[in-house]
């Protein structure tokens, strides 16, 4: 827990009960319990509530977190919280009809029940002061736009989903009050505006464009909160399930949360594309690793983003490629989680804490408010550099490589960022055992090779560049390596760029750190000669030391195999017919019996015959 919330034993083990008529905390108040009367509103402002156990609000009595306050409450096991009344939190979502904002309620239906309860989008309100507002109407099944003033939400677009692998699992919720604590929600935005400023502060609920203020109202989810989880990645939709900040590398990380991959994931959409329509869409799944508990994380955005010929962004549409800072997630915030066995996953008050929305490291999936605030948390950055492929100068899929001596070249819990966006036709990412990742961290080696793997549906180029490099010593360059001419590209200080042919390619790149082939090539090389004798149509090999080829392969420049020979022996000549063969650029490949490869860029033309 944060010192920031915690004050002397004054208090302790003596409940805090509050039955006057209104109550107003600007000071860090730190309750053993708390028990506020009936009709006895009790107003925070700008401050941080730290209830040591459990809170019961009486009758019309109304706790009202105001200016960035959380509750924080010391309960280490399940809630025990009580009481009809209930607490009201704002936060604000998206302003715009047609995109998803991914949610998860901070309270539960404040009824008689004691312990944490349902939620439901009739719970939500539209602010008309600091402490009055109004319900929220929900609109029927099929209407599909909502509106801010009134406040209007279309049920159409509120949906969950459990340990689903594939879209065909989520599940309509509608207006029912069916997400039980820690079950995240989708919900689209509203159009329109509403100038309303509750508290005087000159933030309106809604200013047309950018964010729409929603008040949570009810009982406030406390202590131990479970979610299931499904083997073989299945991906559950969750999220911050308390009325204050959530340390998401504490969550994720808990060593009793090893049912998931201790990843999460966050839903983006391009805020240009105004449809409901599937086909219409472009978004993605933004990944957040935490790598350690002190570590600000890494977050990589989704790939949807259009780029102009000379790799530039569009300036039509917005970006998605923007990081955002994930370290602590805001009141309300969804994200996915993947499993690795059947179980489930448990939020606990000791992964809350006290941190504002703005200051640096915690961010609402929103349009971009105003966020002046400096960053209070000191926490390095992890070393990593981070890789764009700019695939067909029009999407760009960026990749992250962390550096971490705790990390291994397999799968790591927390560390390695599935690809959940492997639908795209044209793609780029790090092949770990036999699957496709975003995000990798490894130890440092200068001799180690990382595993790229690039998936074409079409004739496609690919240009690979490093776009940022972070606590990286800045004198080690970095290279792909193209297994097919045996070349290495520096991609820190300039750029490759490759065009290949339809196909999935598991072998051919690799990042590396030296440019040198640390084996017997180079010598084998010396003494082995490919050349292309274009008079008689033929492609001659020379090798003087009798070595035991075990293949020969000619490739286009596309790297699609046009010829191919097994077992050649050990003989000290070789020719190969190209007639009928088009003009242009092969590589020929000749790989001897203990995997040494030599190869070598011919041009055929082919002209010199009559």
């Amino acid at each position: 827990m944060s010192n920031e919330y915690h004050r002397s034993n004054e208090k302790k083990n003596k409940p805090m009960k509050i039955n006057y008529l209104f109550a107003i905390l600007v000071s860090i108040p730190c309750f053993s319990q708390l028990y506020v009367g009936a009709s006895a509103p009790v107003y925070v402002k700008n401050e941080v509530l730290y209830v040591g156990q459990n809170i019961n609000l009486a009758t019309n009595s109304n706790l009202y977190l105001r200016n960035n306050s959380q509750l924080l409450q010391g309960t280490t096991g399940v809630s025990n919280n009580s009481g009809t009344g209930i607490i009201s939190v704002y936060q604000e979502g998206t302003s715009d009809n047609f995109e998803y904002n991914y949610w998860c309620s901070p309270v539960g239906n404040a009824t008689a029940i004691t312990g944490n309860t349902n939620f439901g989008i009739t719970m939500l309100n539209r602010p008309t002061s600091s402490t009055i507002s109004t319900p929220a109407s929900i609109l029927a099944n099929g209407n599909l736009n909502g509106t801010a003033n009134p406040l209007a939400i279309a049920s159409n677009w509120i949906y969950k989903l459990t340990n689903a692998n594939n879209y065909s699992q989520w599940v309509f919720v509608g207006s029912a009050t069916t997400l039980a604590p820690g079950e995240g929600f989708t919900m689209k935005g509203t159009g329109g505006n509403d100038a309303t400023d509750p508290e005087g502060t000159g933030i309106v609920n809604n200013p047309g464009t950018g964010a729409q203020r929603y008040d949570f109202r009810g009982k406030p989810n406390d202590g131990t909160i479970s979610v299931n989880v499904g083997a073989g990645n299945a991906a559950s939709l969750t999220g911050n399930p308390y009325p204050s900040a959530l340390h998401l590398n504490a969550f994720l990380l808990d060593a009793s949360n090893g049912a998931c991959t201790g990843i999460a994931y966050f839903w983006e959409q391009d805020k240009t594309v105004n449809s409901h329509y599937l086909a219409s869409y472009k978004g993605g799944y933004a990944s957040y690793s935490p790598l350690n508990l002190g570590s600000t994380g890494l977050y990589v955005p989704a790939t949807f983003n259009t780029y102009k010929k000379d790799g530039t962004v569009n300036t039509t549409g917005t970006s998605s490629g923007v990081a955002v800072q994930r370290k602590y997630i805001p009141i309300g915030q969804g994200f996915l989680i993947n499993g690795n066995t059947n179980g489930s996953v448990s939020f606990k008050n000791s992964h809350r804490i006290f941190y504002k929305e703005g200051l640096g490291l915690s961010e609402f999936a929103k349009s971009t408010k105003d966020k002046t605030s400096k960053n209070t948390d000191e926490a390095v950055e992890t070393s990593h550099l981070r890789i764009n492929t700019i695939i067909n100068n029009e999407f760009t899929r960026q990749l992250a490589l962390a550096f971490l001596p705790e990390a291994t070249d397999g799968i790591d819990f927390g560390i390695d960022a599935l690809n959940m966006d492997e639908s795209l036709p044209n793609d780029a990412s790090f092949w770990i055992e036999n699957k496709n990742f975003i995000i990798q961290g490894v130890s440092f080696e200068p001799t180690k090779r990382i595993p790229l793997v690039i998936k074409a549906t079409t004739i496609t180029t690919m240009k690979f560049n490093v776009v940022e490099v972070k606590n990286f010593d800045s004198t080690q360059n970095v290279y792909l390596y193209d297994e097919l001419d045996s070349s290495y590209h520096n991609i820190k200080n300039g750029s490759y760029q490759i065009t290949v042919a339809p196909g999935v390619y598991k072998d051919r790149f690799k990042i590396t750190f030296t440019n040198q082939t640390l084996s017997t090539n180079s010598e084998v090389k010396s003494i082995f000669f490919i050349s292309q004798d274009n008079t008689n149509e033929v492609l001659r090999a020379f090798n003087p030391n009798n070595r035991t080829l075990a293949s020969f392969t000619l490739y286009d420049i596309l790297g699609k195999a046009i010829l191919s020979k097994n077992n050649l022996g050990a003989e000290q000549n070789y020719t190969f017919s190209t007639s009928g063969l088009s003009a242009g650029i092969y590589i020929a490949t000749f790989i001897t019996a203990d995997n040494e490869k030599n190869s070598q860029k011919i041009i055929i033309s082919n002209s010199g015959k009559r």
